[in-house]
């Protein structure tokens, strides 16, 4: 009988201990495992990340590194989901604005003793502020992209209007009036697709020098609208309400959702990610002429906010050491450069960003390339209680206001005297 109990308790305890590191990274023999989830989802970018996994397998032999594919369509829940029951991977693929909760929520690894200095130094520290949240370091930004105009070439050569170039942008005012000028016979300048409006609202904005959330000294942060945050929202409702340069009905659009008229000749002009330059080689009519033009500037030049792709670490992985290894290999600049062309961004590494393919006329690279220098944290990336402020307040607001629904001041009032009571309420 005592035999027997000894077995019978040394099998549960044995399914006890393995089901409490189910969800962790494993040892066996001596050899670790740990868990990538990448969100990569064209195939030139999971052939990278995959290629780039296999690579590092057969040269480290002690610590194997499984791929496991994620979606951006769901990744916070999941993640919140394998947070919270002990199954996070230890390297997770995810962007800059993504990570203020988990960080805060004490999810994610502090980087900042566990990375090299040669990663640390070779990315810029307006990147890295975008994944700083307090004192410190939840993700290493790695991939990001600006917001340019996609033009139909023909349509601006036609017209005989200046074409910009990142030396010599456009105004916003010149922008506005460039749009009007090509626009007529039931065709328009520009088509925003605005179905998401504040993030492309606010990184714009500081090319005019809007921030709209402002740190005070004690750490809380609090809304403000001036002149400056007016800029960009002014010229879009004034393009679509007053000029008749830019239709209302991309207003609730995605960006893919303008391609077929981009492509159709209604639109000349379309503000996209850089990366959507992949679906228009794709999809484009055969001869369609296009292309890339860096976003209007302001009192503050090109500057542009941006959320990177980043990659951290879950703080209940065992093995943090070795998977910062791993993110070190995979961020390597030859690695970066792979990574970026596979996505169709930039890499934020300045060595990876010396790279001769990122700097070729073809599918306008070097236009892109030429942004990196100007690209800012977004304006919103550490604050708590922003995702709140952008679903029930701003969202609906702006969409109100880009359609004529609602006026200048009424905007304000909502951005702002409504916004900072949802931001009070994480602030105390």
């Amino acid at each position: 009988m005592r035999t027997r109990l000894l077995v019978v308790l040394t099998a549960v305890l044995g399914l006890v201990i393995s089901g409490c590191s189910g969800g962790d990274s494993e040892s066996e023999g001596g050899r670790i495992t740990l868990r990538f989830q990448s969100l990569a989802w064209q195939k030139e970018s999971v052939d990278a990340n995959k290629e780039l996994v296999k690579e590092w397998n057969a040269t480290h032999p002690g610590v194997k590194v499984e791929y496991v594919q994620g979606s951006w369509d769901s990744v916070h829940d999941q993640l919140l989901t394998s947070f919270e029951g002990g199954e996070a991977p230890d390297i997770i693929h995810d962007a800059a604005d993504d990570l203020a909760d988990f960080a805060y929520g004490g999810y994610l690894a502090d980087l900042t003793d566990l990375l090299p200095e040669r990663l640390k130094s070779d990315i810029p520290r307006r990147s890295w502020e975008t994944a700083t949240f307090g004192d410190g370091i939840y993700g290493v930004p790695f991939l990001q992209e600006p917001r340019v105009l996609i033009a139909n070439a023909e349509w601006l050569r036609e017209s005989g209007v200046r074409v910009p170039t990142p030396e010599k942008p456009w105004s916003w005012g010149e922008f506005r009036r460039i749009t009007e000028e090509l626009s007529g016979d039931g065709k328009y300048g520009v088509a925003w697709p605005l179905k998401e409006p504040v993030s492309a609202t606010l990184n714009l904005s500081l090319s005019a020098g809007g921030q709209m959330f402002h740190r005070d000294a004690d750490g809380k942060v609090r809304i403000g609208f001036g002149t400056d945050d007016e800029v960009v929202p002014k010229t879009i409702h004034d393009q679509v309400n007053t000029d008749g340069s830019a239709p209302g009905s991309t207003l609730g659009s995605g960006g893919s959702d303008t391609l077929p008229g981009f492509f159709g000749g209604r639109y000349a002009m379309v503000p996209l990610g850089f990366s959507y330059r992949q679906q228009i080689v794709q999809q484009a009519p055969k001869g369609f002429d296009w292309q890339v033009l860096p976003a209007p500037a302001g009192a503050d030049g090109l500057a542009q906010g941006v959320s990177p792709q980043t990659l951290s670490l879950a703080q209940d992985s065992p093995h943090k050491e070795e998977a910062a290894e791993f993110i070190d290999f995979l961020l390597r600049p030859e690695n970066m450069v792979r990574l970026a062309l596979g996505d169709w961004m930039l890499p934020t590494g300045t060595e990876a960003l010396k790279d001769p393919a990122l700097h070729t006329d073809e599918y306008d690279w070097a236009t892109g390339t030429a942004l990196a220098r100007d690209l800012r944290s977004a304006p919103a990336q550490s604050v708590r209680g922003y995702p709140e402020w952008k679903d029930k307040i701003a969202t609906p607001a702006f969409q109100e206001y880009y359609s004529g629904a609602i006026d200048l001041d009424e905007l304000r009032q909502r951005l702002v005297e409504d916004g900072n009571l949802v931001l009070a309420r994480y602030q105390r």
